[in-house]
């Protein structure tokens, strides 16, 4: 089968800000926590390759592991979002119809009146700025998103006969959702958790630009923007790079989830063959 070429540039994209990120963490051209005033604001070099910030710290370090903290953040939000979303998703399925089915789309809409910056505040009102806020802010933003996508591809399978073949060989209803509708919509859940990955990407710097993600010491796409719009107009540079490294990442994650949906769904299966 021929592989759609969105799905190939998004990954290829995407691989490259890994690599960096896991590189990041055993080796980076310089060390981010070293400060050099003396060298502060300097033209990219053989020393420097895109230069150093206000604070004379190599650019090209700063944004390896900065992607290594915004991958680390929307990864671990994505997770949460699937951890808990997918299962809350397939027992208001299973449940149609049900008081438990309301009350958990309820708790859903109630969870989506409030976005994630608003969730982050509330937050961090209460223990602080710091990554780990974010994850939590992001994670419980995702939550409903997995649950409402579950729920709605489950709907459809258990309508399907070999769903009423399981239920007359005695089969209960969660291990219906275990055995046969989750592996039914995997592919769709694997589409969906990409495009939020992205937006957590997004979410992750949104929330260090305005200072509830990732504090000082620690490297953060969001953060270098913050800290370079002082320096916008005689030192574009320090904005231009975090700014292209997010832009990248999240057009390589949607590129790869286009893919994945093209290439997973059966009814576009055809077209990419």
């Amino acid at each position: 089968m021929k592989l759609p070429a969105q799905l190939l540039i998004g990954a290829a994209l995407t691989a490259v800000f890994l690599a960096a990120a896991l590189l990041s963490l055993v080796w980076t051209p310089h060390s981010v926590l070293d400060l050099a005033i003396s060298n502060k604001l300097a033209a990219p070099s053989a020393t420097h390759l895109l230069g150093t910030d206000h604070l004379g710290r190599d650019l090209t370090s700063l944004l390896m592991a900065g992607a290594r903290t915004s991958i680390a953040v929307a990864l671990v939000a994505v997770s949460i979002g699937l951890c808990i979303g997918v299962p809350l998703g397939l027992t208001a399925a299973a449940a149609r119809g049900s008081l438990l089915d309301e009350v958990i789309m309820r708790a859903n809409d109630l969870t989506f009146a409030f976005p994630s910056l608003v969730i982050a505040i509330l937050i961090t009102a209460t223990f602080g700025p710091s990554a780990l806020n974010a994850i939590l802010a992001i994670g419980i933003f995702n939550i409903p998103v997995f649950a409402r996508v579950a729920r709605g591809a489950a709907l459809g399978v258990w309508q399907r006969e070999f769903i009423l073949a399981a239920r007359v060989a005695g089969k209960s209803r969660a291990r219906i959702s275990a055995e046969h509708i989750l592996p039914n919509i995997a592919s769709l859940l694997i589409v969906q958790a990409t495009i939020q990955f992205s937006l957590g990407i997004l979410a992750e710097a949104g929330l260090s630009y305005v200072g509830l993600g990732a504090q000082p010491p620690t490297p953060s796409w969001g953060r270098m923007l913050a800290d370079a719009q002082t320096f916008f107009y005689g030192t574009p540079r320090l904005a231009m790079a975090p700014a292209f490294c997010i832009t990248a990442m999240v057009l390589g994650l949607n590129l790869m989830g286009d893919g994945l949906r093209d290439m997973l769904d059966p009814r576009l299966r055809r077209a990419v063959q």
